[in-house]
């Protein structure tokens, strides 16, 4: 049976983000593999990577030695054939939480050795759920889409080949009235909540399916 670790990086568990990740979390379950899911922000206290250099010494290579949190999730990546992680977009970038797993679990990977760039000798596909109140048509003009190439970049040389679903101009909350902003069309949001979104649910459950019967390789 194959083993998917599924990522939440959102502080909140069951809006957008978190939505899509656990559905294609269920796509994956569905086709038959054990799925572990994490809410990074019900994790105990964690860091981003401290430069220790443990990873790079004796019997830890490619493996960070920093116990906290984030220990038992990247113990389950290790050990898992797919990995599904999403983010909200919070200033034209991931969350606070997604950036300090991923610097744990890429540079515990980095050999700065000659001819082997890497230490993980086991790659794994990759699916990387960003959401954000802006739509994908302007990702490109604000550089959004350049840091998605960078983290795939990144990912693809140490962790696995990188999928990339966007889901745009969601609905950030219910009541836009209680907050006053009346930049947004809160109707158009939430017709967009009612009529795409559940699209792009279907879209994250079927890559979760495709991640187990036919696994991505670049």
């Amino acid at each position: 049976m194959k083993r998917i670790v599924a990522i939440n990086a959102s502080p909140r568990k069951n809006w957008n983000t978190g939505m899509l990740v656990r559905d294609a979390a269920s796509g994956a379950e569905s086709a038959g593999a054990e799925v572990t899911v994490f809410d990074l922000y019900s994790l105990e206290k964690f860091t981003g990577c401290v430069s220790c250099f443990g990873c790079k010494l004796g019997d830890n290579f490619g493996k960070c030695v920093r116990r906290d949190g984030l220990t038992p999730v990247l113990d389950a990546i290790r050990g898992a054939d797919g990995l599904i992680i999403g983010s909200p977009n919070y200033l034209g970038d991931v969350t606070a939480a997604f950036r300090a797993l991923y610097e744990r679990l890429v540079f515990q990977s980095i050999t700065y050795k000659k001819g082997q760039k890497t230490y993980n000798g086991r790659p794994i596909p990759v699916l990387f759920i960003m959401t954000s109140n802006l739509g994908e048509e302007v990702y490109e003009k604000l550089g959004y889409s350049a840091t998605i190439a960078n983290y795939k970049r990144f990912f693809g040389v140490h962790v696995g080949p990188m999928k990339v679903l966007i889901s745009g101009d969601t609905l950030q909350v219910n009541d836009y009235e209680k907050y006053d902003w009346t930049v947004f069309d809160a109707e158009a949001k939430k017709a967009r909540r009612e009529e795409v979104f559940p699209q792009e649910r279907h879209t994250a459950h079927a890559m979760g399916v495709k991640m187990i019967n036919d696994p991505w390789h670049e």
